[in-house]
């Protein structure tokens, strides 16, 4: 990799010449500044994240904050951030990754470093405890995901609360009246991670709406844990048969288990995924699904993004309506015994 020594040297000018020419701080004459960017352009010479910082220049780098927790669906989170890097690209901007659960100190060391021009934040909980700083700093930012006060922020997310509505007018209009939820692991609601609970509140909401009785059980996922958490819901409330699955995890093991007990899908229950397309077509029943788009989620961050960086956006809530595909998952509730 060319240094900037090297360039000094072919150009014939101290190291700190370079410099200036490259910073703009100090006057260089013309003739001098022509004779360095010709050695620059001829030696290839592209200055590193950290000197632009330190120069006030831009990094071109967007930071991207993703906590990859043990509790959360990996792979929606990670097609988001390939719609994020995919699109930083097209503007010619990179992505620097944060995986850690490092919260506000994650956001201390991006704009303490000055090695990323701005900031996407995934995984947002309600009470966020890294939006102090963020609204304390000049530094651009755009959260994936909603907040409970959006003041001075600017978000893109799927409109949970109008995904849960959806799901529960869905199996209202098909006759259910007993409707279960099986929901996210305890820890995504002991956190008050936003789409959980919006899509929780969306469901209830339009639950009473409809006089529909709802149950809501959060799970770990995995067949062992959905095994208790199904005998839980029908121990409790017998005569369940809707379904709203928010958990990619518990899926399969759920509709097996309805196999097991004799419960015909749909014919005896139906069952509705908040889930990616792709989960729901490749399960052993094709399911009713309100989609997560991931990749429009990601793409709309970062176009905000950028025009925040070129000054031509402001702070604003983006959210995008959901959209439920029918399949053959749900059916008219079964006549009472």
């Amino acid at each position: 990799m060319v240094t900037l020594a090297e360039v000094a040297r072919h150009a014939g000018v101290s190291a700190s010449t370079v410099s200036y020419v490259l910073s703009g701080k100090r006057s260089i004459s013309a003739a001098t500044r022509q004779r360095v960017e010709q050695s620059i352009r001829e030696l290839g010479y592209h200055p590193n994240a950290g000197a632009r910082a330190l120069a006030g220049k831009r990094s071109n780098i967007i930071a991207l904050m993703i906590p990859l927790r043990t509790d959360m669906y990996v792979p929606v989170m990670m097609e988001i951030a390939i719609a994020v890097a995919t699109t930083a690209r097209t503007h010619g901007y990179d992505v620097l990754l944060l995986t850690g659960e490092e919260g506000p100190d994650a956001v201390r060391r991006v704009t303490g470093s000055g090695l990323a021009d701005a900031m996407i934040l995934m995984d947002v909980e309600l009470e966020d405890e890294r939006l102090p700083l963020l609204r304390g700093t000049d530094q651009p930012c755009v959260l994936i995901g909603l907040p409970a006060d959006t003041t001075g922020l600017t978000c893109v997310d799927l409109d949970w609360n109008a995904t849960g509505a959806l799901c529960v007018e869905h199996l209202a209009r098909l006759g259910h009246r007993d409707v279960a939820v099986i929901g996210e692991a305890p820890a995504v609601y002991e956190r008050h991670t936003g789409f959980a609970e919006r899509t929780l509140d969306g469901l209830r909401t339009r639950a009473r709406e409809r006089g529909l009785r709802l149950l809501h059980r959060p799970c770990e996922g995995g067949y062992d844990a959905m095994a208790l958490t199904l005998a839980r819901i029908f121990d409790e409330r017998p005569g369940t048969t809707g379904f709203v699955v928010q958990n990619e995890s518990a899926v399969e093991p759920l509709l097996a288990l309805l196999r097991q007990q004799g419960r015909a899908v749909p014919e005896d229950v139906s069952v509705v995924a908040i889930c990616p397309d792709q989960v729901a077509v490749q399960a052993s029943v094709r399911l009713t699904s309100a989609a997560i788009p991931a990749q429009e989620m990601g793409r709309q961050a970062v176009e905000h993004l950028v025009a925040k960086l070129d000054g031509r956006g402001g702070d604003e809530v983006v959210l995008l309506a959901p959209e439920l595909t029918v399949r053959t998952s749900t059916g008219p509730a079964p006549a009472a015994s």
